[in-house]
């Protein structure tokens, strides 16, 4: 089996130069500035504090950074360290001795974000202390900059925003991937894909990898089911934190975490399943708590009791993630649920049997469902088979031409 079928392609396409990250050329331009300006001393501003939505490219250019000017990168995500202690014993001295092999250091804490508030035991107090001491370069990456907890910080820091890429600059690196995976992709597809992605690389990276792999060839019909992505996180992550919670109220806030129709979500939870866990006992049981959720659904829809509703979601959520030891060996990719794709590909074959069912319910008396279960069967073998008899019929149910085309058409 290929390895490389199951190598994320956000890694395996990741950029190795600042000059291959995508977009935010100026802010580039700064980060390189601001490194070279330590040449020459130690600069007023010791710290980089990037800021940007997510995907953007903010630590993909620093690790490019470090590769192209061969320094030894010192990084962590900030969320990690949350104490005092640890800043200490990771930055401080860090930032104080030099490297083994005479290399230049950077020192990176990724997701700043994640050691504000009150648990942290003083640790972006003492990152603080660190930037103001620091005899080398420190970058700070977090989402959104003007907190007012960083207020301190961002005074010895120098601000650099990120934004989102352009759109021809997104399409242009999906159609790089493509040719490198072989697959033929029409450009409207990858344009909706780039376009659901909201400016975020990394996601609509994702987006592509899950869509096109092991495909030969994409098309906008293979993209255009996909619901618009209007959350704040992409549904992969999403589904990660269902999944490999560490706990049941980790994976319940799952939930909060994108604006994700709950039918939807069970369709990709129910699809993914199967591929993350390996234990048969486990996916059983995984399996068993999802269609507890599936029956809490079906209650909600008949009795419009909504008080119910917090059962399917917390069994989707929370239950699944109880159900089984969360140890899956190896990265598995998430997939785009194939009924919710399939059913999206027939709607165009379900609206023409709805309006042929109509035909059959004026003329015959019965229901329309009856018409399509019982009657199409057989309209559709005199049309293919007897066409004075079928020319007939069509007057008499007044089918038009696209009803007649569809019911002789023996592809169905």
């Amino acid at each position: 089996m290929d390895r490389n079928l199951y190598i994320p392609w956000t890694l395996k396409y990741k950029p190795k130069m600042l000059s291959e990250v995508i977009g935010n050329e100026e802010a580039k331009g700064k980060i390189l500035q601001w490194v070279r300006s330590w040449e020459r001393g130690k600069p007023k501003k010791r710290a980089l504090f990037l800021y940007g939505p997510p995907g953007t490219g903010k630590t993909v250019s620093i690790e490019a950074l470090a590769n192209d000017m061969d320094m030894e990168l010192v990084q962590s995500n900030a969320s990690d360290y949350r104490t005092a202690e640890a800043v200490k014993r990771f930055a401080g001295r860090a930032s104080e001795y030099a490297t083994l092999f005479g290399k230049k250091r950077l020192i990176l804490f990724d997701e700043i974000d994640g050691i504000t508030g009150s648990v942290d035991s003083g640790g972006l107090r003492v990152i603080t202390e660190v930037v103001k001491e620091t005899r080398c370069p420190i970058i700070l990456i977090a989402n959104e900059a003007y907190d007012t907890r960083f207020s301190t910080l961002r005074t010895y820091c120098l601000l650099i925003d990120f934004k989102k890429p352009p759109m021809s600059e997104v399409i242009k690196h999906l159609k790089k991937i493509c040719l490198h995976e072989g697959i033929e992709a029409e450009e409207t597809a990858l344009r909706l894909i780039a376009e659901r992605g909201s400016g975020d690389v990394r996601s609509t990276v994702n987006d592509l990898q899950a869509l096109a792999q092991g495909r030969k060839r994409l098309t906008y019909e293979d993209v255009s089911w996909l619901a618009s992505r209007d959350r704040k996180e992409v549904i992969f992550n999403v589904l990660k934190s269902i999944f490999y919670a560490r706990d049941s109220l980790s994976a319940k806030k799952a939930i909060d975490m994108a604006d994700v129709d709950p039918d939807m979500l069970f369709e990709w939870v129910y699809e993914n399943l199967p591929y993350h866990i390996k234990n048969l006992k486990e996916l059983a049981a995984a399996m068993d708590i999802l269609s507890r959720a599936d029956i809490y659904r079906g209650r909600v829809r008949s009795t419009q009791d909504w008080s119910l509703i917090r059962y399917f979601l917390d069994l989707m959520t929370a239950g699944v993630a109880a159900s089984w030891s969360r140890r899956a060996p190896g990265w598995v990719p998430f997939r785009f649920p194939t009924r919710i794709s399939s059913m999206s590909r027939s709607k165009a074959e379900r609206t023409m049997l709805s309006a042929i069912g109509m035909k059959i319910k004026k003329r015959c008396h019965m229901s329309s469902s009856r018409a399509i279960r019982e009657v199409i069967p057989y309209l559709r073998i005199i049309c293919q088979n007897n066409l004075e008899m079928a020319s007939g019929l069509a007057k008499w149910l007044d089918l038009d031409d696209d009803m007649v085309t569809y019911l002789s058409s023996k592809q169905q």
